[in-house]
């Protein structure tokens, strides 16, 4: 059965939600429950960069604090006041505000310390052989060649457990397997 063509446009937020809310395994998965992201890049066919349609409920986070060592990442908040968390101070965001963070630079994450959600778009490239760096967490990753994120501890021991077919994203490194991308691309 031939792939669906992309849709022209769409309504960003009735984008089908991701239907593997992380790629993180626990510890860590359960930190990413208040956090709800709609892939729109996916949905055009994007390949070069991912756009997402983020979502995060009160106590949420975007991802755990990281850096990427080749991938840049770009944030636009549209609704709510979330406080970005670098390894170099905090900034309280509020509507149309942004931030860039370069390959290799700041550590970052979004942390919803309100009382309401806050709705973002997150951009990210995907550069092959990335590597993701967490300086608050035992984790780290790495792009393996089949485009998926592998993690282990820092130190290299006791590989933990990745989601087999994520590919890069805006963020925090996770999209739809390949098979449930291709069932999202058709148009609703």
């Amino acid at each position: 059965m031939p792939e669906a063509e992309p849709p022209l446009a769409i309504t960003a937020e009735n984008a089908p939600l991701r239907t593997i809310p992380s790629n993180y395994r626990e510890p860590f998965f359960s930190r990413m429950g208040m956090r709800e992201k709609r892939p729109l890049g996916d949905i055009f066919g994007l390949r070069n960069f991912g756009v997402n349609l983020t979502t995060l409920l009160p106590g949420g986070e975007s991802a755990l604090l990281h850096r990427h060592s080749k991938q840049d990442e770009f944030v636009y908040i549209l609704e709510g006041t979330p406080t970005l968390v670098t390894d170099a101070g905090e900034v309280e965001f509020a509507p149309r505000m942004c931030a860039g963070f370069a390959a290799g630079g700041v550590a970052h994450h979004l942390v919803n310390r309100s009382t309401g959600p806050v709705i973002y778009l997150e951009v990210g490239d995907r550069t092959p052989g990335d590597e993701g760096s967490y300086p608050n967490d035992d984790i780290k990753a790495a792009l393996g060649a089949d485009n998926t994120w592998d993690f282990t501890h820092k130190d290299g021991r006791l590989r933990l457990a990745s989601q087999r077919g994520m590919r890069p994203s805006a963020f925090s490194a996770g999209r739809q397997p390949k098979q449930q991308r291709r069932r999202s691309l058709s148009p609703r």
